[in-house]
């Protein structure tokens, strides 16, 4: 469902956070804090509020909303819009040489930072993905929360672009 920047600046906070808590991975606290910076103005303002809590937030938090991502191209359990994004990308039908290389790729990259790897699928394809998961291994830990961080607020973009008009 779409929400017009109205219809949510005018929703209790409980209704608000069930239509736009999604948005950062298994942490709707984003979203109920960021309530009480209504009214919005746009999508876009609603976005960058969001932003600014999660970049606000101590490092442990922000670790924690990182952790919260799952593995690409996992078989495990994971949030609606992670599996539709995931999907989108082509990570459900991986051939078996291909979810064995995204598996390596993926515990390489946990073994090395202690989170998972994080990309915003929808800005990519696996050939891109497999291409960056090979470049940022070689960066430091501060370097990939950075940008573990910058692609968590991607998707987050994007989500928000999926239920709230323009």
């Amino acid at each position: 469902m779409a929400y017009s920047i109205t219809a949510l600046n005018a929703m209790d906070q409980t209704a608000f956070v069930d239509a736009v808590g999604f948005v950062f991975e298994e942490t709707p606290a984003i979203a109920a804090h960021t309530y009480q910076q209504r009214p919005f103005c746009d999508r876009s303002d609603l976005h960058q509020k969001m932003v600014a809590r999660v970049e606000a937030m101590p490092q442990a938090k922000q670790l924690a909303l990182i952790c919260a991502h799952p593995d690409l191209g996992s078989k495990a359990k994971m949030a609606d819009a992670s599996v539709k994004e995931q999907a989108r990308a082509g990570l459900d039908q991986l051939t078996s040489a291909e979810y064995e290389q995204f598996q390596s790729l993926n515990q390489a990259y946990k073994d090395k930072f202690n989170f998972p790897f994080i990309i915003a699928v929808k800005d990519h394809t696996k050939t891109t993905i497999l291409a960056a998961f090979q470049q940022r291994l070689q960066h430091d830990r501060d370097a990939e929360i950075n940008q573990a961080l910058a692609q968590i607020c991607r998707i987050a973009w994007f989500r928000l672009a999926d239920c709230v008009q323009p």
